[in-house]
């Protein structure tokens, strides 16, 4: 397994999905679409987002 980070390559907007996708081995649009439903729910999913995008460091860096 690689460390988390987030993606450079495969990124929509900062690359946290799809560096969470490859940490594990899943589909990246999985990940994307769990998020994405996951939003539609209450809770604090987005603040979640932005807290993992200050958090974990690009890739090569």
């Amino acid at each position: 397994m690689t460390a988390l980070t987030r993606s450079r390559s495969n990124r929509m907007i900062a690359g946290v999905c799809a560096g969470i996708a490859e940490r594990y081995g899943w589909k990246t649009s999985t990940v994307r679409l769990v998020f994405v439903v996951s939003c539609l729910l209450p809770g604090p999913q987005f603040l979640l987002y932005l807290v993992l995008w200050l958090i974990i460091p690009k890739a090569g860096s």
